[in-house]
C-alpha cells in the first residue's frame, strides 16, 4: 500500500477516492453532472444524493409517523415536530427553532 501527499494530508492508495474528492474540493472542480438538470457536484455520491430529488421514491421514514423523505436531514428536521426540540437558538433574541435554515431566515429578517 503506497501513500501519497496532497496539501499536508496522507492519503493511501485504498482511500484513492478520497484524494480525487479532496483534490476536487480545492480546484473547485465539479465532474460529476446531473442528467436530469445538469447540476455539477465534486463527489459522485453527492450526485446520486441529489438525484432523489427527480424521483418519487422517500426512503427515509419517520417512525412515528410513516411520512416518508428524499433527504435524512429531512427527516431529522421533522422528528423536531414529535419530539418538541428546537436546537437551534438566535444568538441576538433566543428564540429557537428546529433548522439552522429557519434560524437563519429570522436572523435575515428580524436582525
Amino acid at each position: 500500500m503506497s501513500d501519497s501527499r496532497e496539501g499536508g494530508q496522507s492519503f493511501s492508495r485504498s482511500s484513492e477516492s478520497e484524494l480525487i474528492r479532496y483534490q476536487h474540493i480545492h480546484t473547485g472542480e465539479r465532474p460529476y453532472e446531473c442528467s436530469q438538470c445538469q447540476k455539477t457536484f465534486q463527489s459522485n455520491s453527492n450526485l446520486l444524493h441529489h438525484q432523489h430529488i427527480h424521483t418519487e421514491q422517500r426512503p427515509f421514514r419517520c417512525l412515528e409517523c410513516g411520512k416518508g423523505f428524499k433527504q435524512n436531514s429531512h427527516l431529522i428536521t421533522h422528528q423536531c415536530i414529535h419530539t418538541g426540540e428546537r436546537p437551534y437558538e438566535c444568538p441576538q433574541c433566543g428564540k429557537s427553532f428546529t433548522s439552522s435554515s429557519n434560524m437563519t431566515k429570522h436572523q435575515r429578517r428580524h436582525h
